[in-house]
């Protein structure tokens, strides 16, 4: 098989997935009832949502731009935003070309020549430190939350916090080393990161008029966004709205709401993403700095 056929066939059932999960969502519930919950929104909040999440993304680019410096890669921040943000097009308006950490990895390989394996190691680093915010924000947020869901698992949960940054930093120092040094910074910036996303998602409760429940909508979405991760779907369409359908069972909450909150935070993201087009037909320049 070759590799643009292993590509396209990859393509294909990750867009069968995405439509199976979508189409099961909507057997669950009524499309009719999501679209009244989106018709309340009011525009505001939504701006204001918006403006939160492109601020999540500059601070998740900067945090990137960290490894590549670490590296020896000196790419200046704002290329590497330009170089962020079409990988944000990439991933989710290309899917059946070069991914978006792909590409930024060739792109820095082939101006800088840190070697692959390190170039690698940092873009796998960089979204394993998110993936570990997340986590210890939804542990907070289990801990915070009233839900009896969560009472049997207080101790365990409190106890998971320190765990996963101790497994985490044991991880870089046995594994990535060359990393070790920025390891505190890099945390940091994906706290900012995670923390930027749940304001963006407040303002989406709230420009959908919640007005309850505050707590379990954002731990339901810190899940959907480690779920989305998985590169099953095209984008996290599908995972991130099944993950909101069950969440919302499980923790008592509205479904439509639940689906209402997953699909505007998706249309804010494709929104934010589209304008890497430009830099998909102009590719940037990358710049370095001393």
């Amino acid at each position: 098989m070759t590799e643009k056929l292993r590509k396209k066939l990859i393509t294909a059932l990750k867009i069968i997935v995405s439509a199976v999960l979508i189409y099961f969502i909507f057997t669950k519930i009524e499309l009719k009832d999501v679209v009244q919950t989106l018709k309340k929104s009011e525009p505001l909040y939504l701006f204001l949502a918006l403006l939160f999440f492109v601020l999540s993304k500059i601070i998740s680019a900067f945090r990137t731009n960290l490894y590549f410096h670490q590296m020896g890669a000196k790419v200046s921040q704002l290329s590497n935003l330009k170089l962020y943000l079409l990988g944000m097009f990439y991933n989710l308006f290309l899917p059946g070309g070069i991914g978006g950490d792909a590409y930024k990895g060739y792109v820095i390989q082939k101006e800088y020549q840190p070697g692959t394996k390190k170039v690698v190691s940092s873009l796998l680093l960089d979204r394993l430190s998110g993936m570990l915010l997340l986590f210890i924000y939804a542990c907070v947020l289990a801990l915070l939350s009233k839900n009896e869901f969560f009472q049997s698992f207080f101790w365990l949960i409190v106890a998971a916090i320190p765990l996963s940054v101790v497994a985490f930093w044991f991880v870089n120092k046995i594994f990535f080393t060359s990393t070790l040094p920025v390891f505190w910074k890099s945390v940091s910036f994906s706290a900012l990161v995670q923390l930027a996303q749940l304001v963006c998602v407040l303002f989406v409760l709230k420009s959908l008029s919640v007005d309850m429940d505050f707590i379990e909508y954002l731990f339901v979405f810190l899940v959907s966004s480690i779920v989305s991760v998985i590169p099953l779907t095209i984008g996290g369409i599908g995972s991130r709205e099944i993950t909101f359908l069950y969440g919302a069972k499980w923790l008592g909450l509205d479904e439509s709401t639940s689906i209402g909150i997953s699909f505007t935070f998706f249309l804010i993201t494709a929104l934010t993403s589209l304008f890497g087009v430009i830099y998909h037909f102009k590719k940037p320049q990358l710049e370095s700095v001393d």
